[in-house]
């Protein structure tokens, strides 16, 4: 699939000089960027779901963990005191 995308002149120049300093094509350092972004983007669109499944399952079973009962279990963890992970309350 080919794309354009129109930049103004600054940005144009920007991107040339930023390419000649890392010895790469502009062309290398927009699919770069785009990559990037997408796999930032994705990675918080999961993020929001799984949140929002949590959320979901919270309000349906009322089950949770409390913060100081996960950071305590941590606190532990990989220690001779490591223990099993706190059990779910209600």
């Amino acid at each position: 699939m080919s794309v354009s995308v129109k930049l103004d002149s600054a940005e144009q120049l920007r991107l040339r000089n930023l390419a000649e300093q890392r010895d790469r094509t502009p062309h290398y350092l927009m699919r770069e960027a785009i990559r990037q972004y997408l796999d930032r983007e994705e990675a918080r669109e999961s993020f929001k779901r799984e949140a929002l499944a949590a959320w979901q399952s919270f309000q349906e079973t009322g089950e949770h963990i409390t913060g100081a009962a996960l950071g305590s279990w941590l606190d532990r963890w990989g220690t001779a005191a490591e223990s099993t992970p706190p059990k779910w309350q209600k």
